[in-house]
């Protein structure tokens, strides 16, 4: 319930690792990234759930008392308290529209026209909580409604709010965008079809029309089904296009893939202020930071295949290289660690977080540690994947073939007790199940595996095929991704 009596539609929980929080305390200062106090929650229940990669989590409720407002970073002038702005809208309808997505011309289209219909402004509300679709930044996804926001009438707000999805169905996160658009000053909620379909007393598919939802204080307005009609150059109602006539939408997976190939967005699908943002926002896989983990057993033969991936790119010169190999780490960066579970996490995030770094600004950053913790792991990827692209590497020869191979005599320590908490011995590997490459060392010589990463890496559009670029007539090739790349799609096929 909110300090106004409206209901609530999800329930507000704090979930953090089991051991975090001691069971018998009573509060718990929340607080930013740079440590200062934001608000004091006084635990009134306490729920274990199960466990998420291997950690024991436990869920936390109850009144929330703020100490100070937050400073909320980028587009911080544009995160506006809801009183301001309700004060500003006031006197007139409001069509309040939220989005975690980019604008299309499909969207602008469909705001000029309901806010028309009511003679209302336009309040366009980015969700910057949670991933953004095709974007993946926050800042990226407000950069390109701004964009959009110069083809909406004047008069536009754009504001920020840090609503998060809740996974509760159709009916919740309406509701919640819903009660946010309200408490902002709406007086009308647009929603695009697909998210009003499955809610209590929806409209017959792809039917337009103002719904009154339980829970929700305004009224919704279904934008039914649009398309972009090719003779007339607009996008309109289905129902007013021939029908054979129309183009479809492009899906997110197909808009991604453009992107990512670096072929162009066709111009009837959004507005060239917006292609450029997508295009920042989403640059060519080629140009694009990415970080490849390699992730195995000592002795495996990964640091030997990294260093020669490494050499190989940097005689390529396609982006600076950054090497982060195991045992370089321990010396210098998590100089001091030992081999506990903890610290071999730290280890892992550490190396991450560098390598998240050399991704944000362009770079390739090869990774080689062991790495044996699906959960480190997944953490990397999640961290990675922020601000660039992530290919985790299996290098999957047997333990056998380590250990014979082993030089230093560790496998032999380890069996005899004088090392403990040694991997593939008296520790845990956990195997990956979402690696994008496995090469078995024991099977392929180093070059062979070098080559398998590059041919990874070519077909995925992270580097231009030099072959089919030299067979071009006088060289020409411009090591661009062509429209091949552009049918591979987004996903990488294992090899």
């Amino acid at each position: 319930m909110l300090a106004d009596g409206t209901p609530w539609p999800v329930p507000v929980t704090l979930e953090v690792p089991a051991g975090a929080v001691p069971a018998d305390a009573e509060q718990l200062v929340l607080q930013d990234l740079e440590g200062s106090p934001l608000a004091v929650l006084s635990i009134t229940e306490r729920a274990a759930l199960a466990s998420s990669g291997g950690q024991a989590m436990v869920r936390l409720a109850g009144r929330v008392t703020a100490l100070r407002q937050p400073e909320h970073g980028p587009f911080r002038a544009l995160r506006r308290r809801p009183a301001d702005v309700r004060a500003e809208l006031a006197g007139g309808n409001v069509l309040a529209y939220a989005t975690r997505r980019p604008l299309n011309k499909r969207h602008i289209g469909q705001l000029r026209h309901f806010a028309g219909q009511l003679n209302a402004r336009l309040l366009v509300l980015p969700l910057v909580t949670g991933p953004a679709a095709v974007v993946t930044r926050p800042e990226a996804l407000v950069r390109t409604v701004l964009a959009a926001g110069q083809n909406l009438p004047a008069g536009t707000l754009v504001i920020p709010v840090p609503l998060g999805p809740r996974h509760a169905g159709p009916d919740a996160d309406l509701q919640a965008q819903a009660i946010v658009a309200a408490a902002y000053g709406a007086t009308h909620l647009l929603a695009d079809a697909p998210e009003v379909a499955g809610t209590a007393g929806a409209l017959p598919a792809g039917k337009n029309g103002t719904l009154t939802l339980p829970g929700v204080p305004i009224p919704v307005i279904s934008a039914g089904e649009w398309a972009y009609d090719p003779r007339s150059e607009v996008w309109r109602p289905l129902a007013l296009i021939e029908p054979g006539a129309e183009r479809g939408e492009l899906s997110d997976a197909e808009l991604a893939a453009l992107l990512d190939s670096g072929a162009d967005v066709p111009a009837w699908f959004a507005p060239p202020e917006v292609i450029r943002e997508l295009r920042r926002a989403r640059p060519p896989r080629a140009e694009r930071g990415l970080v490849i983990f390699f992730t195995g057993l000592s002795g495996s033969g990964k640091s030997t295949v990294a260093r020669g991936l490494a050499e190989t790119l940097t005689e390529r010169g396609d982006r600076t290289v950054s090497l982060l190999d195991g045992d370089q780490v321990r010396h210098l960066l998590s100089a001091g660690l030992s081999f506990s579970r903890a610290d071999r996490d730290l280890n892992i995030a550490r190396i991450g977080f560098v390598a998240a770094e050399v991704a944000r600004h362009g770079g390739i950053a090869i990774c080689a540690p062991i790495a044996p913790y699906a959960q480190a792991r997944a953490a990397v990827r999640e961290m990675v994947t922020k601000v660039g692209d992530f290919l985790l590497v299996h290098v999957s020869t047997p333990v056998e073939v380590c250990e014979a191979r082993d030089r230093k005599g560790l496998y032999a320590k380890a069996r005899a007790g004088l090392i403990t908490g040694f991997t593939g011995v008296s520790d845990p590997y956990e195997e990956p199940r979402d690696a994008d490459l496995m090469l078995d060392t024991a099977t392929m010589t180093r070059q062979q595996a070098i080559d398998a990463v590059l041919k990874l890496l070519v077909t995925g559009g992270w580097l231009a095929d030099e072959a089919a670029a030299a067979a071009e007539p006088n060289g020409a090739g411009s090591g661009r991704p062509g429209g091949s790349m552009l049918r591979l799609g987004p996903a990488v096929r294992r090899l």
